[in-house]
């Protein structure tokens, strides 16, 4: 069968110029600046400390570093793919935030004819990218940059669009985002890869391999994400006393689920030594789970239970769900996404649920109604007015009680895995096109195809070769010698 070109000297630049004259194009007609950022809005009465980037700014710059250097980072674990997991990250992280600004726009910062900019659209836009860069991880080392800007490109409409639906017709709490970001985005990358399923790689690939070096670059990626997740599991969170509880629960989280990952990794391995992979991946589980619940009044120790309770999920899913789904469901997740992001998601949820269903004014007060805005009193109840002079500025809810929340928050989940397992699908044969260069099965998980790589870049893995080729020429050699003297022993030539 004739190999498909995978040649970007036209592709590659094609595509980017023409999205970057439409980017530009929209940005000039539809763009403007919103009114912390635009001058008009100033006058000498305004207090410079008030302006959103105050506020927002050192969020913004946290979770800059974990889509750009923790995923980064953690994406270049493969022995010859390092460039790619983090170039393509680079590459694709980029797109998807220019793109999401404008999509998510539309739908979130849209009114008089313009998109208004600001920090918090930046914010936005970036949780956006993250949820590409989480589906990225389930075609890893298989796809084209050409296949990774079109399911960017692809993605981020159909998330902006199932966010815009969650949130305004549903009208759900997720301040962690483990419903619209971390389930969207698992589901989206399963339906993609199984439908780019490669039956050659069923039984693993000689490049599918980390190394030493590649894994110390991972495991930074790791604590970059790791120290910098508080800040995105609170960034979207009322200021106040619920960012502060969001920071304390994603901690909390995040230390059980390492402090049990590396129990686990120790406890399944066989020769009683920890796992780089588990090192790499389980330890960050926490801080999933913990983010349905984030800013409710959940308990630090039911933090901490949350954050055991994924890792164990998530230790798990790597070990036995994983080869499960690549060998019975055509699904090959390669950087197990499922369990990370889909395993842990769901446990968020379940969590999330049953803290709505508890919550009441005994243990929150009158700020129930901040934090969960829909169950506030409907405009005209006696009661809105007296909440109104406890808390000035309250709105009107839609009297939602505890149980018609914790629906609405049902049927959330079962609506984004569906929307987002369907648009992974349909992306899925889109990128199946001939023109975007995937690789064939024998170049998956090889920087070569599309860098210049330096000669020396794959010499571990020749050296292993050369050693392999060697020791079977010992064998052979030895063999041919035992049978020589055989030979001479019964039949002598004198």
């Amino acid at each position: 069968m004739k190999k498909r070109s995978t040649n970007l000297r036209v592709r590659l630049p094609v595509f980017l110029f023409v999205s970057q004259v439409i980017f530009v194009a929209i940005y000039f007609g539809f763009v403007t600046y919103d009114e912390h950022a635009d001058a008009r809005f100033q006058t000498n009465q305004t207090n410079p400390m008030h302006n959103d980037m105050y506020k927002d700014y050192p969020f913004f710059t946290d979770i800059q570093v974990m889509i750009f250097l923790g995923f980064g980072c953690l994406l270049a674990f493969f022995r010859l793919y390092g460039f790619g997991g983090m170039v393509f990250n680079f590459l694709t992280a980029t797109f998807a935030i220019q793109w999401a600004i404008l999509v998510q726009g539309y739908f979130q910062f849209y009114h008089n004819g313009k998109i208004h900019f600001g920090v918090m659209n930046l914010i936005n836009a970036e949780f956006a990218c993250a949820v590409v860069l989480i589906s990225f991880g389930a075609v890893l080392g298989k796809t084209s940059p050409l296949q990774l800007l079109v399911m960017t490109l692809l993605e981020v409409p159909v998330f902006a669009v199932t966010e815009w639906i969650v949130l305004k017709y549903l009208k759900i709490n997720d301040a962690g985002g483990s419903i619209l970001i971390h389930l969207f985005a698992c589901y989206f990358g399963l339906g993609v890869t199984f439908v780019l399923y490669r039956s050659g790689l069923t039984e693993g690939h000689v490049k599918e391999n980390s190394s030493y070096h590649s894994d110390i670059l991972s495991v930074m990626g790791t604590l970059f994400l790791w120290v910098f997740w508080p800040s995105f599991n609170s960034a979207l969170t009322l200021k106040g006393d619920d960012q502060h509880r969001a920071i304390l629960h994603t901690f909390i989280g995040l230390s059980a689920s390492t402090l049990t990952a590396f129990a686990l990794s120790a406890m399944l391995n066989k020769k009683g030594k920890l796992t780089m992979a588990d090192i790499q991946n389980v330890t960050l589980a926490g801080g999933v789970t913990v983010g349905a619940s984030v800013d409710m009044m959940i308990s630090p120790a039911a933090a901490y239970v949350l954050g055991m309770m994924g890792c164990t999920a998530c230790m798990l899913g790597y070990k036995y769900l994983s080869p499960f789904l690549a060998q019975r469901c055509r699904i090959q997740d390669q950087c197990g996404i499922h369990n990370l992001h889909g395993l842990t998601g769901l446990i968020s949820c379940a969590a999330g649920i049953c803290a709505i269903l508890m919550a009441d004014e005994e243990v929150y007060g009158p700020s129930l109604y901040e934090i969960f805005t829909h169950r506030a009193p409907v405009e005209g109840d006696p009661k809105l007015q007296e909440l109104q002079m406890l808390i000035p500025g309250l709105k009107p809810g839609l009297g939602r009680t505890a149980r018609e929340q914790a629906l609405f928050q049902v049927a959330a989940l079962f609506s984004t895995i569906g929307l987002s397992a369907l648009g992974g699908i349909l992306t899925g044969y889109v990128l199946k096109l001939p023109y975007l260069a995937a690789p064939s099965d024998d170049l998956c998980f090889d920087d070569v195809v599309f860098f210049e790589v330096p000669p020396d870049y794959d010499a571990p893995l020749k050296l292993i070769i050369v050693l392999s080729n060697t020791k079977i020429n010992k064998v052979l050699n030895t063999t041919l010698l035992c049978n020589c003297l055989v030979n001479l022993t019964f039949n002598p030539v004198f």
